[in-house]
């Protein structure tokens, strides 16, 4: 069978390379040992390839030949011709033959693993795919009838077998991770669950399948922006990047939870990640996602759907939306200041007054400044405040979601609409809302303790935010109501502490409140008061007059007694919200996602996790002759550190690329495993620079490198070279940076 090798390859090695580079080269391949899971007839048939690529080489008068062949195909690709090299170390033949036209070697089928092992150190991972998978079949165990049979049945079921299996597997995990640097994550994904669902099928290899499993993990961020990118068309695709996502939330815990779930992203990272997250997603998307994380509960997943429920209530004409959002607002404002999403929420429900008193509470000052500055000409700040409102929605709320980038917010046919009509006139008015609030859960816990059910404790229940009915609410009861309510009754300062004295208005029409308020106070039942009776002496006699008086004297004291306590309540309530304030935030400070954190950090760029900042880069994308010279300092520095005795292999992919980067790294784990390391001293001087017209994203770099070298062994130094090379680059552009994709060398 022939594979598409030749010895230079094998040997990595340029055509021009000395007698004494092919020696330290076939040296460090014999050393140089696959994984630990490879048997021992897979590392002697890969062993037997590197010899028999020596032998050739090392014969002055076999390597003429060699060579005349190989410039051959080099200058003349199609050339037909062929010829015969003689190869007298093979066991099973006297003789190999080398093909010109595809610069390939024959082997035998005992050395297609080793054959593959080879392929695979050089980073040629699609045809280690193929030739392993016809050498395997397909599931079935039937190789296609096209295909060019390997090997016998018999050999098929050998004991090289699982490494045949191992080497695929392998592949397919190399493969995904080069496709993971280029960027191609769910292609990147599919390659490495091919390589874990074959090992599984065949139960082999755990710990390979453990460290497939680990980069699949890892790879999920990147796999649920890729797909949630896609267009709306695509639903299946886009329903798979739902999934993965819902997943990795259940392995954290939620958006702020501590799980780990093996993608490497921190808190704030993942943070960062969901607020990346929210541009790909729907206004329907993100309201179901967070509500359902809300209820963990989750703070962030609570004010994520606050934004959520406000944009889809607005644009979708669904006030209900907006009132649960309020609601949620409410338990948010425990933790940070919320006033002014409060306030915007009250705008939109029609409750105005609420809306400028809540507006004074909030600590965002700039955005105060400007609502003062838009209502310097009227008597209250609902002109800025509407101002603001639109532009908040149009600015900050809807470029974060995908379908409302180009939405217009407009207050104006908001309220036009009739079904926000009919759902606003059939809200309480601002006296009412004012109270609603405080007295919602504890009449809830009266209706729950007597077990009473019916109009008032359904009136308490929160509208479902994703089918608001406006059409069922009672707009007859509220007729006189409009959106604007001028003429209402005074209403005390909103402070947000409940108020246990205050009656459940909420619960009570109109027309009973302004009877209440009107009734004659001695119309109203007096208290009894039970004193105890005394004997009175005969000789005593009543006095009216003193009775009279004793009678006004209690009046007086009665109002002072009154008038004294409600000072005292004021003074009282003065120190006590001024005490609290102190001591929370002395022992509670306010938590790293507030509501103004996310209005200024929704823009930031895409979190740094998922970026590749490893490569030189330029400012204009052109290659320079000091970038050039920059990045072959870089893989000097980085080859340096790999091959030195801190043995630092992984910053490598920092700077290589394709077969570069596994050939390097390969040859860096060997020399770790062989207890050996390299000392290096490069100096380096950029001869030219070609570039690609049709291509902008590679170019060719000539250098002249000198490299000094030491290599030691079991901590002693065993010899030294000085080279004077020059090299050949080749360059790629990747995520804006430039890495090198293949070398080449020649002695001087």
């Amino acid at each position: 069978m022939r594979i598409p090798l030749d010895y230079y390859r094998i040997l990595g090695l340029p055509l021009a390379a000395s007698q004494e580079q092919l020696r330290q080269a076939y040296s460090d391949r014999i050393v140089q040992l696959p994984r630990k899971e490879y048997s021992q007839a897979a590392i002697a048939s890969r062993k037997q390839l590197i010899e028999e690529a020596y032998v050739v080489l090392s014969d002055p008068k076999e390597r003429s030949s060699y060579d005349q062949l190989y410039l051959a195909h080099a200058y003349d690709p199609d050339s037909s011709g062929s010829a015969k090299v003689a190869l007298e170390n093979r066991p099973n033949s006297n003789q190999g033959k080398f093909n010109a036209q595809n610069l390939s070697i024959e082997i035998a089928s005992e050395e297609l693993v080793g054959a593959l092992l080879i392929l695979q150190e050089l980073g040629e991972y699609e045809l280690v795919l193929k030739l392993g998978r016809t050498y395997l079949g397909n599931q079935n165990g039937v190789v296609p009838k096209k295909a060019v049979h390997l090997a016998t049945d018999a050999f098929l079921q050998n004991a090289e077998r699982p490494d045949m299996i191992l080497t695929v597997a392998l592949a397919c995990l190399e493969l995904g991770r080069e496709q993971w640097q280029q960027g191609h994550y769910e292609n990147a994904a599919i390659s490495l669950e091919t390589g874990q669902e074959m090992l599984a099928r065949e139960g082999l290899f755990a710990n390979v399948q453990v460290e497939i499993q680990a980069d699949l993990y890892k790879l999920r961020p990147y796999r649920i922006l890729e797909l949630l990118a896609l267009p709306p068309a695509q639903t299946v695709e886009r329903h798979q990047g739902l999934e993965l996502l819902q997943s990795i939330l259940e392995d954290r815990g939620g958006i702020d939870g501590t799980g780990h779930d093996e993608s490497g992203l921190s808190i704030d990272d993942f943070l960062r990640f969901i607020q990346q997250l929210r541009h790909y997603l729907t206004v329907a998307e993100q309201h179901k996602l967070f509500e359902a994380e809300s209820k963990r509960p989750s703070a962030v997943a609570t004010y994520l759907a606050v934004y959520a429920s406000i944009a889809r209530g607005f644009t979708h004409r669904q006030p209900a939306l907006i009132r649960h959002a309020k609601q949620m607002l409410m338990r948010l404002a425990k933790r940070q200041d919320v006033h002014l999403e409060q306030s915007l929420c009250a705008l939109l429900l029609g409750q105005t007054e609420e809306a400028s008193r809540v507006l004074e509470l909030s600590q965002e000052y700039e955005s105060l400044a400007f609502i003062r500055e838009k209502s310097q000409d009227s008597p209250d700040l609902l002109p800025g405040l509407c101002l603001y409102a639109e532009q908040w929605l149009q600015n900050e709320v809807f470029p974060h979601f995908r379908d409302l980038t180009n939405q217009q917010a407009s207050l104006k046919d908001y309220f036009a609409n009739q079904q926000v009509q009919a759902y606003l006139e059939a809200l309480p008015n601002d006296a009412e809302t004012t109270n609603e609030w405080k007295v919602i859960n504890r009449t809830q816990h009266r209706s729950h303790a007597s077990g009473t059910t019916g109009p008032e404790s359904d009136h308490q229940r929160t509208p479902d935010p994703e089918l608001p009915e406006t059409q069922n609410h009672k707009v007859a009861e509220s007729a006189n109501f409009s959106v604007f309510k001028e003429n209402t009754a005074p209403i005390p300062p909103y402070t947000g502490i409940p108020n246990p004295e205050t009656p459940t208005t909420s619960q009570i029409s109109g027309v009973q409140r302004t009877a209440r308020a009107n009734q004659h106070p001695s119309s109203a039942p007096r208290p009894t008061v039970t004193t105890k009776r005394r004997r009175r002496k005969p000789s005593e006699r009543s006095h009216p007059q003193r009775n009279l008086v004793g009678t006004l004297d209690r009046k007086t004291r009665l109002v002072w007694t009154v008038f004294i306590s409600m000072a005292g309540i004021l003074v009282f309530w003065l120190l006590v919200s001024t005490i609290f304030g102190a001591v929370k935030n002395l022992f509670f400070p306010v938590p790293a996602l507030q509501a103004e954190t996310f209005l200024t950090q929704l823009n930031e760029p895409l979190i740094a996790t998922l970026e590749s900042n490893g490569a030189l880069q330029s400012q204009d994308g052109v290659l320079t002759e000091a970038i050039a010279e920059g990045v072959i300092k870089t893989w000097l520095s980085t080859k340096a550190s790999a091959l030195g005795p801190n043995h630092e292999i992984d910053g490598l992919a920092e700077i290589l690329t394709g077969s570069a980067l596994s050939q390097w790294r390969f040859t860096a784990q060997q020399v770790r495993a062989t207890d050996s390391y390299r000392m290096y001293s490069h100096s380096i001087k950029i001869e030219n620079i070609n570039k690609f017209d049709r291509d902008s994203n590679r170019a060719l770099v000539r250098a002249n490198v000198r490299e000094i070298t030491q290599f030691y062994g079991n901590g002693q130094r065993r010899n030294s070279t000085d080279e004077n090379l020059r090299v050949r680059y080749e360059l790629v552009r990747q995520a804006g940076g430039w890495r090198i994709q293949s070398m080449t060398a020649v002695v001087n």
